[in-house]
C-alpha cells in the first residue's frame, strides 16, 4: 500500500486520474533511477538526470531522481553553464569557449566528444568534462588524462546494461536522460474499500 486517502467518493473518483497520473510517471522515474544507481553501487560513479524532462514537469520529476537515489544535474541555464557541440563551434575551438566563459560565477561544463577535446579543455583549464558518447575505452582513457585536473561526466548511451562498465572506468559522473524521459510509469491503482 503506497497511500490511504479517505474523503467523499465523487471527489475521491474527480481527482483520482490526474492524481494517479502524477504518482505513476513519478513513481515510474524513481524506480528507474534507483536501477542506475544500484547497477553503480560500489564505484565513485554518481548518478545524474539531465534537463530532458517533461514541459512543467522539470521540479517534480527532479524531486523523483533523488527519490530513487539519484543526483541533479542543472535545473536550467542559470546554474551552470554546460558548453556543448554548437557552441564550441560557435565560438571556433574548445578553448575560445571556454575562455568566454571564464567570466562567469557559475560553474562550466565543456562537452567532448574525443580524447583530442579531452586534452584540449584540460589545456584550457575546464574543471568539469563530458564525455559524450564515447566509449569505455576511451572514458578509461580520459579518466588517465584528466587524474586530479578535472572531474569527468559520461553522458550517452547509457543504459542499465552497460552503466556497470561505464562506472567502472572511474569517471564521477554518469548522466542519463532515460530515467526522465523514458521512464515507464509505475503500475498503480486506486482501490476502495467496502
Amino acid at each position: 500500500m503506497l497511500a490511504v486517502v479517505s474523503g467523499r467518493a465523487r471527489s475521491i473518483l474527480t481527482a483520482e486520474r490526474t492524481a494517479l497520473n502524477f504518482i505513476q510517471r513519478l513513481s515510474g522515474i524513481a524506480t528507474a533511477t534507483r536501477r542506475f544507481v544500484d547497477a553503480a553501487r560500489g564505484t565513485k560513479a554518481v548518478i545524474l538526470d539531465t534537463r530532458k524532462t517533461t514541459p512543467g514537469w522539470r521540479v517534480l520529476e527532479k524531486f523523483a531522481v533523488r527519490c530513487g537515489g539519484g543526483t541533479n544535474h542543472r535545473a536550467g541555464l542559470y546554474d551552470m553553464i554546460l558548453i556543448k557541440d554548437n557552441h564550441i563551434a560557435a565560438a571556433g575551438s574548445i578553448t575560445a569557449a571556454l575562455e568566454r566563459c571564464r567570466s562567469s560565477r557559475l560553474s562550466t561544463e565543456v562537452e567532448t566528444q574525443t580524447l583530442a577535446d579531452v586534452k584540449e579543455a584540460l589545456a584550457g583549464g575546464a574543471k568539469r568534462i563530458l564525455l559524450d558518447n564515447m566509449t569505455v575505452a576511451e572514458m578509461k582513457k580520459a579518466v588517465a588524462l584528466a587524474r586530479g585536473k578535472a572531474q569527468l561526466e559520461a553522458s550517452g548511451g547509457v543504459t542499465l546494461r552497460n552503466v556497470r562498465r561505464v562506472a567502472h572506468t572511474g569517471v564521477d559522473y554518469i548522466s542519463v536522460g532515460a530515467i526522465t524521459h523514458s521512464a515507464p510509469a509505475a503500475d498503480i491503482a486506486l482501490d476502495f474499500e467496502g
